[in-house]
């Protein structure tokens, strides 16, 4: 659950920087999104991302305690 929000606040953080980064190379002052549908399209793909990086990072951090627990000796 705390997986998904903070995906859902780094979706919205990705459209921010996404969109800097588009009017930095078109040299304009807006991004236009027209309408509702494509804004919540790029969010959700902006979502998905940030949610499979957490998961790797959340899967990659419990593998690294448990060879630690086991390298004990």
């Amino acid at each position: 659950m705390v997986r998904a929000v903070i995906a859902s606040v780094l979706g919205f953080i990705l459209i921010v920087v996404e969109s800097m980064i588009v009017i930095a190379l078109k040299g304009s002052g807006t991004v236009v999104f027209n309408g509702i549908a494509p804004f919540v399209s790029i969010w959700a793909m902006n979502f998905f991302f940030a949610y499979a990086i957490l998961t790797q990072i959340t899967n990659w951090y419990v593998n690294k305690y448990d060879l630690e627990e086991d390298n004990i000796y």
